[in-house]
């Protein structure tokens, strides 16, 4: 068991609520939350006869470190993840660094998604990065920017854009950041992996076929709504909803309007409601 009490699976701490018999939601969370960002969500799926299962990435939340912390490790990592829990057919709902990492897991194991929600992040060979990420992807510059991120320096730069955040999120949040080994391994991740490598990617989400959820906070300052727009217009029978006034954080800052939308489209692909 991890510290806090959440059962672990293939290496991973992870929170599940629903029937054990449901279908199943699986969420991936972005960067640098934890499957905490998914509580709100975790609890409106199981309330509507679904069971949903939020893994911590490797080095997040309750989940130990594993190094190299890069795009590779972390897909491998979920289905080991996805094996040791033993889940077959599932919803997938990705947020930011869950969506680069998640949407490659889904492509590389076609069959298995039966029904995707896509939010806030980027799956095209084309893509730039924003500041930060350039930042963190500079040698120098990165280690310079990782070392003033004490807890104060962290708290206020995530509520400059996410002010639904508070303590005890923030708190969550900063842990991959107070030993020396998980702050090198936010860089490793930032630099582990290049826009190029989605390139045999290209057309496999709409390969997949599934009905597909695009969600976006329309006042999203790193994944423009311009990249909503994009998934849309690649993915047959995908849907796309903005939520208004809401930035990049949508699932802290609109937790409740967020899983609602989340669980009503699963509940009509996956249960028919």
């Amino acid at each position: 068991m991890a510290s806090n009490g959440l059962p672990t699976a293939g290496g991973l701490a992870y929170r599940e609520a629903g029937p054990a018999d449901a279908p199943v939601v699986l969420l991936v969370h972005g960067w640098p939350e934890s499957s905490w960002m998914w509580r709100h969500t975790i609890d409106a799926l199981a309330a509507a006869g679904l069971r949903a299962i939020a893994p911590d990435l490797a080095g997040y939340g309750d989940s130990p470190l594993r190094r190299p912390a890069t795009w590779a490790m972390h897909r491998e990592a979920l289905e080991e993840f996805r094996q040791a829990v033993g889940l077959e057919h599932l919803g997938l709902a990705v947020h930011d660094w869950g969506g680069l990492i998640g949407l490659r897991w889904a492509c590389d194991h076609p069959g298995v998604v039966r029904a995707m929600s896509i939010s806030d992040t980027g799956f095209f060979p084309d893509g730039k990065w924003h500041d930060l990420a350039a930042t963190m992807r500079t040698p120098g510059e990165g280690e310079a920017i990782i070392e003033l991120f004490d807890r104060e320096a962290f708290g206020s730069s995530l509520r400059a854009f996410s002010p639904g955040m508070d303590d005890v999120d923030l708190d969550e949040y900063y842990r991959p950041f107070t030993t020396p080994e998980g702050r090198a391994a936010q860089l490793e991740l930032y630099r582990s992996g290049e826009f190029s490598e989605l390139v045999p990617y290209e057309g496999e989400l709409a390969a997949l076929n599934v009905p597909t959820l695009i969600l976006w906070g329309a006042d999203d300052a790193f994944a423009r709504v311009a990249s909503a727009h994009r998934f849309k217009k690649e993915i047959p029978r995908a849907e796309l909803e903005l939520l208004d006034g809401v930035g990049h954080f949508a699932p802290d800052d609109a937790p409740e309007e967020f899983s609602r939308r989340v669980v009503a489209f699963f509940s009509r692909t996956m249960l028919g409601r």
